[in-house]
């Protein structure tokens, strides 16, 4: 009688199969949530760089007004840039620091640059005489990340802050 021979077959097993997709599945999951954080940080990025040129214009814009104390936001930014809001008589905005007198306090909404929507930033505007003949200007310029478009600034530090000082003499 002959020898007997194993049958060798020419496919995968079950175990061969459920490792491939396992490591399939991770490799997978692990792109999607490079890509997921990558576009988060972009999009922190893009509020940051907008809040940080609206926070520059202001305080160029300020510094450079005839009279410091009758600066109008409005007239610097102009309606085909932003929507302004006048917030002065409310606690809505940023911080005032300490020992700077309060001059204003504003909700600028912008259209987004990706063409998502409008997109709210809030800035206060305050001023400190340092020296005789000497005054610091100083814009705070608020976003709030997770919500786009709040109807009022949440200082509980979920929302970002970009704060910005010149000097100007009399």
């Amino acid at each position: 009688m002959g020898s007997k021979r194993p049958r060798r077959t020419a496919g995968l097993t079950l175990v061969e199969i459920m490792v491939s997709v396992l490591i399939l599945v991770i490799a997978v999951l692990g792109t999607s949530a490079f890509r997921y954080h990558a576009s988060l940080g972009v999009r922190e990025a893009e509020l940051k760089g907008n809040a940080a040129q609206i926070g520059q214009l202001l305080c160029e814009s300020w510094r450079g007004a005839s009279d410091p104390n009758m600066f109008a936001l409005e007239d610097a930014l102009g309606s085909e840039f932003a929507t302004i809001l006048d917030v002065y008589n409310t606690a809505h905005g940023p911080y005032v620091p300490d020992g700077f007198t309060l001059l204003g306090r504003y909700q600028i909404r912008m259209v987004g640059t990706d063409g998502g929507g409008e997109i709210s930033y809030w800035a206060t505007l305050s001023w400190q005489e340092v020296a005789p003949g000497l005054r610091a200007l100083n814009v705070i310029v608020g976003w709030n990340p997770r919500s786009p478009m709040p109807d009022y600034y949440m200082d509980d530090g979920s929302g970002r802050l970009f704060k910005l000082t010149t000097y100007i003499t009399n």
